[in-house]
């Protein structure tokens, strides 16, 4: 038997494809008959031929596409957007995001009305407080203040205008000192 010969592609000994076992590689090629050789051979051109030749159709299809992609004015952009918005359709389409977003909802829900009864209850809070003695005591006293410093308003208000009237009127009283300060 004669030594193999290389033959660039087209050579006697094949290497072993991933997972394939080199013993059986070897044993299968030294019992085929010369003859089955040059058929396979023969095959192997033929199959690396049609490769090229689709590999360059695909090529040329490749080319085609983007001629006509920008004939229509659809950018890379555009597509990732066009791809995007159909990958986002998948996913809104799959059962666990229907049972995720169902879940997320009721979360939500029961979450609010807890928010809200928190709500009701610190209004409710507050209104005991508003009505309790110790703040009307207080704000008897700014009323208090505010008609001994400002006068000229009846006592009652709210108690945002008490508190304003408080602050304006112990401004002017400070301004009023730092004058009679100045003539002595």
């Amino acid at each position: 038997m004669e030594p193999p010969r290389d033959q660039g592609l087209l050579r006697s000994d094949s290497i072993p494809e991933v997972g394939e076992d080199a013993a059986a590689t070897v044993s299968m090629a030294e019992t085929l008959s010369e003859e089955e050789r040059d058929e396979l051979r023969k095959e192997l051109a033929k199959v690396e031929e049609e490769i090229q030749t689709l590999s360059q159709v695909l090529a040329a299809k490749e080319k085609h596409l983007a001629e006509i992609k920008r004939k229509l004015g659809i950018n890379s952009l555009q597509e990732l957007k066009q791809n995007i918005t159909k990958s986002w359709q998948d996913v809104t389409s799959t059962t666990a995001y229907k049972r995720t977003s169902e879940t997320l909802s009721q979360a939500g829900q029961k979450a609010s009305a807890a928010f809200s009864s928190v709500g009701s209850v610190i209004t409710k809070k507050f209104e005991d407080v508003r009505n309790s003695p110790t703040f009307k005591s207080f704000e008897e006293k700014v009323e208090n203040f505010k008609s001994k410093v400002g006068g000229s308003k009846p006592a009652g208000g709210d108690f945002g205008e008490v508190l304003n009237s408080a602050a304006n009127a112990s401004a002017t009283e400070t301004i009023a000192e730092q004058t009679e300060e100045e003539t002595h």
